[in-house]
């Protein structure tokens, strides 16, 4: 197989799971998208969110006041400049986000004990720090 075809079932098959996987969000994947990523990274501006995102600022605006509505993120200040106000986690935030992560990881769990037998789960395994090394890739392409 050469490069070209192994990257385009790849895309297929990654793209297929990561959206079975969001089926049952509870809520739309932008908003899951953003906590995940306050989560990760820590207090974000909206326009620090909408470029990590790569969305308008404006769409993430609008992202950030649903959450806020919900109760999932609040604004606070900047201590190094007040003119500005990251959205941050809040304790029911970071719940819903964990329960989530807990629901997509249960469903995985199921479909690799069921649809693979343990020689292809270790093969499974050995590739998880191959796709690692090309999200990383990427990341330090893209900064």
């Amino acid at each position: 197989m050469d490069d070209a075809q192994l990257a385009a079932d790849l895309r297929l098959h990654v793209g297929r799971l990561v959206r079975r996987g969001r089926a049952e969000d509870p809520r739309p994947q932008p908003l899951t998208a953003a906590l995940g990523l306050l989560d990760r990274e820590g207090p974000l501006t909206t326009s620090e969110l909408a470029a990590a995102q790569r969305v308008r600022p404006q769409s993430m605006a609008r992202t950030v006041r649903t959450l806020e509505e919900d109760g999932l993120v609040e604004r606070s200040t900047d201590p190094t400049d007040a003119r500005k106000s990251p959205v941050v986690l809040t304790a029911r935030g970071r719940e819903a986000l964990a329960q989530e992560r807990r629901r997509r990881t249960d469903w995985l769990t199921l479909a690799l004990a069921d649809a693979l037998d343990p020689a292809e789960r270790e093969t499974l395994a050995a590739a998880v720090p191959l796709l690692a090394r090309i999200v990383a890739w990427d990341e330090r392409r893209t900064r």
